[in-house]
């Protein structure tokens, strides 16, 4: 096996996590900013710090990656086919990004190793692909839209006596521990993600054998460079989620946050499915607003946001597989 190559396909593997964290940051905190309930930069340093810690909570996501989408591919081809995989996601968060549209880094990563994959040749795990990713990124926001919606129908009828500049501030406070859930499960999820492509490329490189523990410093790397990634910030994806859905209050605020979190961490624990945080709390956003009436929330924004969702796949499938191809010719 080339070191060469299992080097620049694990550099390249931090690299997506490091875009995964300034891409997906927006995620844990464009409510509490939103809101003013944090201030951008604080926000920014705790969800770095809950995204650091989350990374540590459990291993059932990273093993999803790393065994349950793709056949392992072996030897040189095989590296080269998870480094255009890795390109692939790379470039699509990079033009999502830019665009400020809150597309989702898992799905990319998906889109990514299967397109690559199929460009070399490599067998898909289909029933896998199925069951812990196209099912998942058509649940969860259906979940995450009601589930937000009755979230905040609760607390409406909950508080419904209480003063409402008193209410406002106490869920002002509150929102510091729903972001630090939501920040946390970000970490559980999406750290976990990139700790899976590189044990792939490890087990392809003969480094470790399929089913060996996570090995400590996979752990530790791919948790720093998401919070390295999340401090750096997503000013753009921000703006969209804080504030062109719907303008939220801390209470909506809140409500969607708590949504987002405690998906992430049933869907992580319970079904090792690795979802998109994306996907999760933007449909949150939208049921928390449809509470207020349902034109207060701006259905072309979403209608936007959703469109994403569904050429994000394919989109990085398609970058991946030119990426191999151009590899091919150079490398194999």
């Amino acid at each position: 096996m080339d070191t060469f190559a299992l080097v620049v396909t694990v550099l390249v593997a931090f690299a997506f996590t490091y875009t995964n964290g300034f891409h997906d940051s927006a995620n844990a905190i464009a409510t509490s900013v939103s809101t003013r309930a944090l201030t951008p930069r604080v926000a920014l340093a705790m969800a770095a710090v809950m995204n650091l810690a989350g990374a540590f909570l459990g291993n059932g996501v990273a093993k999803t990656v790393s065994e349950g989408i793709i056949d392992t591919p072996h030897g040189d081809k095989g590296m080269w086919i998870l480094f255009a995989a890795l390109v692939g996601a790379v470039v699509w968060n990079l033009v999502t990004w830019y665009f400020g549209l809150p597309s989702s880094s898992s799905h990319a990563l998906f889109g990514g190793m299967v397109g690559a994959a199929l460009a070399g040749g490599i067998g898909v795990i289909w029933s896998g692909v199925i069951d812990k990713i196209v099912i998942p990124m058509f649940l969860s926001p259906l979940v995450g839209l009601v589930v937000g919606y009755l979230v905040m129908c609760a607390i409406l009828w909950l508080f419904r006596k209480s003063n409402p500049h008193r209410a406002k501030r106490g869920f002002r406070i509150a929102q510091t521990v729903s972001a630090a859930a939501m920040a946390l499960g970000h970490g559980l999820q999406d750290a976990q993600k990139t700790m899976g492509v590189v044990v792939l490329a490890l087990v392809i490189a003969d480094v470790e054998d399929q089913g060996d523990a996570i090995p400590v410093w996979v752990k530790v790397a791919c948790a720093l460079m998401l919070s390295l990634g999340t401090y750096a910030g997503g000013w753009r994806i921000m703006r969209t989620l804080g504030r062109k859905i719907i303008e939220l209050d801390p209470p909506q605020g809140f409500a969607a946050e708590t949504t987002g979190a405690s998906i992430m961490f049933t869907t992580a624990f319970l079904f090792h499915a690795p979802i998109s945080t994306t996907h999760v709390i933007t449909s949150a956003i939208m049921g928390v607003g449809a509470t207020k009436r349902v034109n207060a929330v701006r259905w072309g924004v979403a209608k936007n946001i959703v469109l994403g969702w569904f050429i994000t796949m394919p989109a990085a499938a398609i970058v991946a597989a030119v990426s191999f191809w151009i590899v091919n010719f150079l490398f194999l």
